[in-house]
């Protein structure tokens, strides 16, 4: 069996992994555009910070590949796949056949169309060659101007702050992480950023950043100028589909999989942020692009390309950030729209405490917690669950919540709280 896999981070890598558990002797082959392999895409930021080492962010040993009998073509693009033909094009020339092929090409930096965005000092934060980039850059200016507010945006924005640069975000909508937070909780993030010196301009898109060759400055719709010497656009990630343009593999967010993540043509497999499944909190398709997501995807395609029958159930978006030691987390919906949902909401402006849980028909779909995140892992899990709270949902957010406050919905529900650690929670507290 000839395995192909596209892609050199957590999905392509998990599924070299799953494949071996099954498939000991089978030809491996991994393609990826990029010549560093086995890092933590999740860590550049503290990578950007000066908080870890270039060596920390190896999430595998240097002998992986070799382990595993995997033969690598790196800093080579694969262009295109040809399904009836069962090979995929390099960018080289090099034609690779499969038996079976994975499709974990991941995501890419969104770029605004502004123009000036192809001077020297313009970056994205997406591989570690970005990351090398700006430190270079930071040797000529700490001026620095980040467009986006969200998560790229803002770990962007703290780790060059920690380089004791100047920083502005500019942020298009009214509130910064408005895909992860509701307005209160990311007013709380915001004036907390704000104290340790971040600057933001909210309500604002830039119409121009200037400078001959060089960045100088970027002008907003305001007309208003603010000089920098770096730009760095964090304005999400979109999928890498150029592989399969031209194809017959369905794609609506991203490709679309099955619940063993193949995709609509045999013997072709899809997975990380590529990959689009079931939503655990909107039961709708989406693109939860996260790690962990990517990790487990990987894990279950490389099972199942090797003739294996596991199930990937779906993902839940998830995040979590912590600046200057306030920490957040959010999953789910947490900016419900529609009265069929209801919101329950503990806040402590003062000492930046804010406890959101979002539910619908009495199951929460939803929840925001900062500062006192510690009942993070017990809401996922009767999200992910999708149990009725209503016999519990008065003491969700009291201080005194915690999982021994479930454990009698754990016993009610106990075909739905099937794993084994749960059983053994029924069985002790009998």
């Amino acid at each position: 069996m000839k395995y192909l896999i596209i892609g050199g981070s957590a999905a392509g890598i998990s599924a070299i992994e799953g494949i071996r558990t099954f498939d000991k002797t089978g030809e491996i082959i991994l393609v990826s555009d990029e010549t560093y392999q086995l890092y933590s895409r999740c860590l550049l930021s503290y990578y950007l910070a000066g908080v870890i080492s270039e060596e920390k962010l190896k999430f595998k040993e240097e002998d992986f590949f070799e382990k595993n009998k995997v033969k690598t073509f790196l800093g080579i693009k694969a262009e295109k796949v040809y399904p009836e033909e069962k090979y995929v094009l390099l960018s080289d020339g090099t034609k690779l056949n499969y038996d079976k092929l994975l499709i974990g090409t991941g995501g890419s930096a969104k770029l605004e169309e502004i123009p000036g965005k192809e001077k020297d000092g313009v970056f994205v934060l997406r591989k570690i060659d970005d990351a090398k980039k700006i430190l270079s850059k930071l040797e000529q200016t700490k001026r620095v101007i980040v467009l986006g507010g969200g998560l790229v945006g803002l770990r962007a924005a703290y780790a060059l702050k920690a380089r004791n640069c100047d920083v502005s975000v500019i942020v298009k909508s009214q509130q910064i992480l408005s895909q992860m937070l509701d307005f209160s909780s990311a007013k709380i993030i915001q004036e907390h950023l704000e104290e340790k010196g971040i600057k933001f301009y909210l309500g604002l898109s830039a119409k121009e950043i200037v400078g001959n060759g060089n960045v100088k400055g970027v002008i907003l719709e305001n007309g208003q100028k603010i000089d920098c010497g770096i730009v760095i656009i964090g304005k999400g990630v979109s999928p890498n589909l150029d592989l399969i343009r031209g194809t017959n593999i369905k794609t609506h967010w991203g490709i679309v999989v099955d619940e063993n993540l193949r995709t609509n043509i045999e013997d072709i497999y899809a997975a990380g942020d590529v990959a689009e499944t079931v939503d655990l909190s909107s039961d709708q398709p989406d693109i939860n692009a996260l790690w962990p997501c990517a990790v487990e995807q990987g894990r279950i395609a490389g099972i199942n390309m090797a003739g294996g029958s596991e199930k990937y159930d779906g993902s839940l978006g998830m995040n979590s950030l912590e600046f200057y030691g306030l920490p957040v987390i959010s999953a789910g919906i947490t900016r419900p729209k529609g009265a069929d949902f209801e919101e329950l909401i503990k806040q402590d402006t003062k000492n930046k405490i804010y406890k959101k849980v979002v539910l619908r028909n009495n199951r929460i779909v939803g929840m925001i917690l900062v500062q006192k995140i510690e009942k993070a892992g017990i809401f996922t899990t009767l999200i992910k669950k999708k149990v009725n709270v209503e016999s519990i949902r008065a003491k969700l957010l009291d201080e005194t919540f915690d999982f021994a406050k479930i454990i009698p919905l754990i016993k009610e529900k106990k075909e739905i709280f099937k794993e084994k650690e749960y059983q053994d929670y029924i069985f002790t507290s009998k």
